[in-house]
């Protein structure tokens, strides 16, 4: 073991590792404070941070750019802590952010550089997807987000002392009506959506019944379909990423993980489907690929999530509807149940929302509806128009 420990405190370790001489021709140490409950423990680490050192892994808290730490971050906690989607999200955020202060060190960075940053994300000719326009209020605030969080973990590693992104107003980012169809156009959707090949009208229904997520849709397999309870269990989700492809991965949040009452209706119409998928199955043979996916490709491979989002709008075309996304098929579930007076508590379970808040967030302008039916509702039992319809 190259090195020794020192202890700082309860809990409390200085690893300390030589590392030849410096410019002065004194012997250079490398020194780093960490917590262990015990001297065992804490030789451990010092082993991890001498093998660090040897490396030339290791860069000293004062010299550490922005862009080291960052990286270092998403191999130490993003790749082992984040959903796969998220990481990505992350990385591509990251390559925006570092561009721009990827070479300050860690502790040159100040709020202003991030005020900057902002603003700076907010002029023309920003986007890097070639679209015209600004970033969005929400894409800024995810920046912010993505800083923060990363700065955070800095301090908790005491890298640095204090998060410079605290000290800024986070930038803002209004909260938009969650689109989605009233009664009307449901009804026009669901005949429209007769004309069309059994699987995507089935995609669909299933999206406005139950108000799942499109990937929770795409990694249903048929044993989560339980006929006799007329239940769906939610307990997968399946996403695309380039480097990846199709892959199956755990719900959002742990109450993303749930059983859902499915109407009869819809019930019935996933076994015609499944009857239909199984004709399929057998005109393909062998070629099969063995996916007990509900919704598939033409061999039995998971479908490609993105799939229905492409084919959707091109539906809403072809029939004349108002265009939405196909996630606004969540909305108009959860807004038309809101209307019909089932509590918010049900809906966001239904919805697997982690916090009712959230539900409440997002469905503010079906709740004022609501709040106006029960105004009238207590109009007539004030005013005694209750007990005349009675009679």
């Amino acid at each position: 073991m190259a090195g020794w420990v020192e202890k700082r405190g309860e809990n409390k370790w200085r690893l300390n590792v030589p590392g030849g001489t410096g410019p002065d021709g004194k012997r250079k140490v490398f020194r780093k404070n960490v917590e262990a409950p015990s001297k065992r423990e804490a030789e451990k680490l010092l082993d991890l941070f001498s093998a660090e050192v040897l490396k030339g892994q290791y860069v000293e808290p004062s010299k550490l750019t922005f862009k080291q730490f960052a990286e270092r971050w998403l191999r130490d906690y993003g790749e082992t802590n984040l959903a796969p989607k998220t990481l990505f999200r992350y990385k591509q955020i990251l390559a925006r952010v570092l561009q721009a202060m990827g070479h300050l060190k860690m502790e040159q960075i100040k709020p202003m550089h991030l005020v900057e940053f902002y603003n700076n994300l907010r002029e023309e000719g920003i986007r890097k997807d070639g679209k015209s326009g600004k970033l969005s209020d929400s894409t800024i605030l995810y920046h912010h987000r993505v800083i923060s969080s990363i700065f955070n973990d800095a301090v908790k590693w005491e890298v640095i002392p204090s998060n410079p992104a605290g000290k800024v107003d986070p930038p803002k980012a209004k909260t938009k009506q969650a689109p989605c169809y009233n009664e009307e156009q449901t009804a026009a959707l669901m005949a429209a959506l007769d004309k069309e090949p059994l699987k995507y009208k089935a995609m669909v229904i299933l999206a406005l019944a139950t108000g799942l997520r499109r990937g929770e849709i795409m990694g249903l397999e048929w044993p989560d379909v339980n006929f006799e309870t007329n239940t769906i269990t939610v307990s997968r989700a399946s996403q695309y990423l380039p480097e990846k492809g199709t892959f199956s991965k755990d719900p959002k949040n742990e109450t993303s993980i749930r059983v859902i009452a499915t109407p009869e209706s819809v019930m019935a119409l996933l076994k015609q489907y499944k009857a239909h998928q199984n004709e399929e199955r057998l005109k393909v043979g062998d070629l099969w690929k063995g996916s007990n996916r509900l919704f598939t490709t033409w061999d039995g491979r998971p479908m490609h999530p993105d799939t229905i989002s492409s084919w959707f709008p091109k539906f809403l075309a072809r029939h004349n509807l108002p265009h939405i996304k196909f996630h606004a098929m969540r909305h108009t579930s959860a807004t038309l149940l809101i209307a019909e007076g089932i509590p918010l508590k049900n809906v966001s379970a239904r919805l697997g929302h982690a916090d009712t808040r959230t539900t409440d967030k997002i469905y503010a302008h079906a709740l004022v509806s609501v709040d106006k039916k029960a105004a009238q509702a207590m109009d007539n039992i004030l005013t005694g128009k209750k007990k005349q319809r009675q009679a």
